[in-house]
């Protein structure tokens, strides 16, 4: 897969950003700063008049769809109104829009931007990493109980998460062979875990109990803390996956961590306050922990320029390598179901 940005994609971004914030009445004095790149680009912008602030989000071009984008914010709003869930509202343009088509030149393909009110507060700490993951399991369990009851509106579009879509032919993110250092005995062991994967996995229903709209990345990075309340951020994974993969994506870059079974136990421990699970929905946990951690190392791969990328770089291939390991011993070596 070749590589998502490239050395002038920060330039580009910087003219859409200027121009976007035209659309939204700002002044030509008004301040972008980047403050994100990842799968998007993220921009702080400040009122120059008021110093209110807000937040520009500039999509990847050629990745989501305005219909994409479009159900994205329908589920955020109905989360907002409906679950107790707060989300960050959209700020409409001058012309009533949620998502504006902006290009940086003639040449280019416009990119869609959708600006969203900045909500304060700060991620959770990792001085209260256990109580913090309880709360993620807590608010998981609150946004998929009205997954499951909410009517989607029409033309509701979002991708699926599931084998095809992570490690097989129609992966989003590209494949994990083409992760940094991902050669001769590495790709020989991660190809193992895959097969296992695929084998374990498949037995896992899709049904409407197990499978169904997530935020499918619902990190602690992507909670918002201020004086008590908690906000949730940044939707623009969410679509359709088994109700654990929330779990999985919890555990990104820590699934090597010291308490990670008991991070897990905490996890399920508010989960379950608000919807069951059975032994069934716990025996997959180490397959979609070891199945994320497949599908972010494709993503480092694809988006290798990106800083986050740059800092991972081969470490994160030689952790994978020693959980691999752990998985194929035995996959529940992983996480221990005896400790949840």
């Amino acid at each position: 897969m070749s590589q998502v940005y490239d050395e002038d994609e920060e330039s580009r971004l910087a003219v859409i950003a200027e121009v976007a914030c035209r659309h939204y009445g700002f002044t030509e004095d008004c301040t972008y700063r980047l403050i994100n790149l990842s799968e998007n680009a993220t921009y702080l912008v400040t009122n120059s008049i008021n110093g209110s602030e807000s937040i520009l989000r500039i999509h990847r071009a050629n990745y989501s769809s305005p219909q994409d984008i479009a159900s994205e914010l329908a589920w955020m709003n109905a989360l907002r109104e409906q679950a107790g869930v707060r989300t960050p509202q959209v700020v409409k343009a001058n012309d009533g829009a949620d998502i504006i088509r902006v290009t940086a030149d003639p040449k280019s393909s416009p990119r869609s931007c959708v600006m969203f009110e900045y909500l304060p507060g700060q991620e959770p700490s990792d001085d209260n990493l256990l109580e913090s993951f309880e709360l993620l399991g807590e608010i998981a369990a609150r946004m998929h109980r009205h997954a499951e009851s909410w009517k989607v509106p029409p033309n509701f579009t979002r991708r699926t998460w599931d084998l095809r879509s992570t490690i097989g032919d129609r992966a989003h993110w590209g494949n994990w062979r083409d992760g940094t250092g991902v050669t001769g005995a590495t790709e020989l062991l991660l190809g193992n875990v895959a097969t296992s994967l695929r084998e374990r996995l498949e037995t896992y229903e899709h049904d409407s109990g197990r499978f169904g709209l997530v935020h499918a990345d619902m990190r602690l990075a992507n909670l918002l803390i201020d004086q008590g309340n908690c906000s949730v951020i940044d939707f623009d994974d969410c679509g359709y996956s088994w109700y654990l993969w929330d779990l999985a994506t919890a555990l990104t870059f820590i699934e090597d961590h010291p308490l990670a079974s008991e991070l897990v136990r905490r996890w399920l421990l508010g989960y379950e306050e608000m919807r069951p699970l059975d032994q069934h929905d716990k025996q997959h946990i180490s397959d979609l922990v070891m199945l994320r951690r497949l599908l972010v190392l494709a993503w480092l791969g694809s988006h290798s320029n990106t800083p986050l990328a740059k800092a991972e770089n081969e470490e994160y291939t030689h952790v994978t390598c020693v959980l691999a390991e752990r998985y194929l011993r035995n996959p529940f070596d992983l996480i221990s179901l005896e400790k949840v």
